[in-house]
């Protein structure tokens, strides 16, 4: 059993980390598509059977000891069971993908999303403001507050928008260059 590095082969975000087996590195090397061993299921899986998030593989690397797999990959679709680009979004983001896609009763993501864009919007705005009052004021705790809300609505406006979290992360590392 080895872990199973995938990386998106058009930016190198690294998408997820699973583990093969020698049939499923085989049939990985044979079909051209990512398969993995399910440790928790104890079985073979082809990746994205049930969802259609496939992933075509462009190139296989072994690790100079034989250890590890790198897969470089076309993916069709999020990596992530919760919908999210890869398994290594920040943990608020998968939350937020996993109520998206879940939409469990009494979930305050939910209800905000089920409202639409313009409510999350709105959210984003009333929290942009209670942040910045709360600067202004020198409320050193009522900012770290009031900045949490912010980031957390803004990653439900994200989510409504059916923006994800990675192409921001892409946008910010663009303009770093």
């Amino acid at each position: 059993m080895k872990p199973a590095i995938v990386q998106d082969a058009g930016d190198g975000r690294v998408l997820m980390l699973a583990w093969m087996d020698e049939e499923a590195e085989r049939l990985t090397r044979e079909t051209g598509e990512a398969w993995f061993w399910s440790r928790s299921r104890q079985q073979l899986w082809r990746k994205g059977e049930t969802s259609g998030n496939t992933l075509a593989v462009e190139e296989i690397r072994d690790d100079c000891d034989g250890d590890a797999i790198l897969l470089r990959v076309r993916p069709a679709g999020p990596a992530c069971h919760t919908g999210s680009r890869t398994c290594f979004a920040p943990a608020l983001w998968r939350t937020i993908k996993e109520r998206e896609q879940e939409r469990p009763e009494g979930s305050y993501v939910a209800s905000l999303l089920d409202a639409g864009v313009a409510r999350c919007a709105q959210k984003v705005g009333e929290e942009g403001v209670e942040v910045g009052l709360a600067a202004v004021a020198g409320e050193r705790e009522a900012v770290v507050a009031e900045a949490a809300d912010l980031v957390f609505h803004l990653y439900v406006l994200l989510a409504a928008a059916g923006v994800d979290v990675a192409e921001v992360e892409d946008e910010l590392a663009r303009r770093r260059r």
